[in-house]
């Protein structure tokens, strides 16, 4: 069997997961492995038509394709991110269709089941026929009993994938809807109280009604609330998995950009939060994966306690639960609280000027009342 290995670790060669496949391909000589590092060459592949095209012919002639990545902040890193995005584009889906498929991570178990649901769905909507996810805990692969639970899980994809066994797509394909929110203008009637508010959009294309959804709940205030996009924070790229922060917290992108200065003096001193942005494939965009990336400088430590945070998402949202429940377990791990999610969802311009006005004095008043809801077990866990 000829199997394509989607490397999603911007290490490359160095990559943990990427072991797990070789040692497979060790143990099962009579297929082949051929692997692509596309989270580390992501640039070129942006540019280069070639590059990415050489990827796609190689999918066509395989049998099936693995994806192997580590876990970056409940899905896959940003770098993996883009190079979903390329792929999605509807004159690349033939390379994947009818073809089975095995996703790989490995992690610390810290969401790693967002990140699987993400892949499969990804699958789906390529027309690949995803065979199982396996995920063990990064060294699980000194150890005897985890190596013959991977061998075990590998043979049943190969045995199963060879005999080209029926599959069921389980995530529906999302629907799109072509609504144009056209917000009337903000009464801005809120009082601030001396919050410090911020609001970080998404404008990169295509947004959809993100611009709209964030401006129109700025103007609710009649205080100042600062608008930042995230195209004007200076980010020079993903985050490396080098994991020097894990030292002393400083990231190895110390002093060659703007992003940690942006979040150490914009976002950890804001008082109410506010994400805004559009549906790309079944997450938010590749920069905005970046930003929340690229926050790992603190490591597992809550950035955001004692905060109220909220989210405009322009997109199906509504189809896409395991995207609800990220956005929502991040507010719990971060030690904020989520005061709400507004969608565009409705179709009614009308309704969304209500909700975005009732979200406006909603996150003033719980700053205010200090509301925080208990943990569920996203954040426990």
């Amino acid at each position: 069997m000829n199997i394509i290995v989607l490397n999603g670790s911007p290490k490359g060669d160095l990559s943990i997961t990427l072991q797990y496949v070789r040692f497979a391909a060790r143990k099962f000589p009579d297929h082949t492995f051929t692997t692509f590092h596309v989270a580390q060459t992501i640039r070129k592949l942006e540019k280069d038509e070639k590059a990415l095209g050489d990827i796609l012919d190689a999918i066509r002639k395989a049998d099936a394709v693995w994806w192997s990545f580590p876990l970056y902040y409940m899905v896959v890193c940003s770098q993996y991110k883009r190079f979903i995005e390329l792929i999605l584009d509807p004159k690349h889906r033939d390379a994947f269709a009818g073809k089975y498929a095995l996703s790989l991570s490995t992690s610390v178990h810290f969401f790693d089941h967002t990140a699987h649901e993400y892949i499969h769905a990804i699958c789906d909507d390529l027309g690949l026929k995803h065979l199982g996810a396996y995920s063990p805990a990064m060294y699980d692969l000194m150890k005897k009993t985890e190596r013959t639970r991977w061998l075990g899980f590998v043979g049943q994809f190969l045995d199963s994938a060879s005999r080209k066994v029926p599959y069921a797509r389980v995530y529906p394909p999302l629907v799109a809807t072509p609504f144009v929110y056209t917000p009337a203008t903000p009464a801005a009637s809120v009082n601030a109280a001396g919050k410090k508010i911020l609001v970080i959009k998404d404008g990169q294309g295509p947004s959809g009604n993100t611009d709209a959804l964030a401006h129109s709940f700025a103007g609710s205030f009649r205080g100042p609330v600062e608008v930042v996009d995230l195209a004007d924070i200076d980010i020079k790229g993903g985050c490396l998995g080098c994991c020097k922060c894990g030292l002393n917290n400083v990231c190895d992108y110390e002093g060659k950009d703007g992003y940690i200065d942006f979040y150490n003096e914009k976002v950890k001193k804001a008082d109410i939060i506010i994400y805004a942005g559009a549906i790309r494939d079944r997450y938010l965009s590749s920069r905005w994966k970046m930003f929340f990336d690229r926050s790992f400088y603190n490591t597992h430590m809550p950035t955001l306690s004692g905060k109220q945070i909220a989210f405009l998402i322009s997109g199906p949202l509504g189809q896409i639960p395991n995207l609800r429940q990220m956005l929502e377990a991040y507010g719990d791990f971060q030690e904020a609280h989520v005061a709400g999610i507004v969608t565009a969802e409705s179709g009614d311009s009308l309704q969304i000027d209500d909700l975005l006005a009732e979200l406006a004095r909603g996150v003033v008043r719980m700053h205010e009342n200090r509301m925080f809801s208990p943990g569920m077990f996203p954040g426990v866990g």
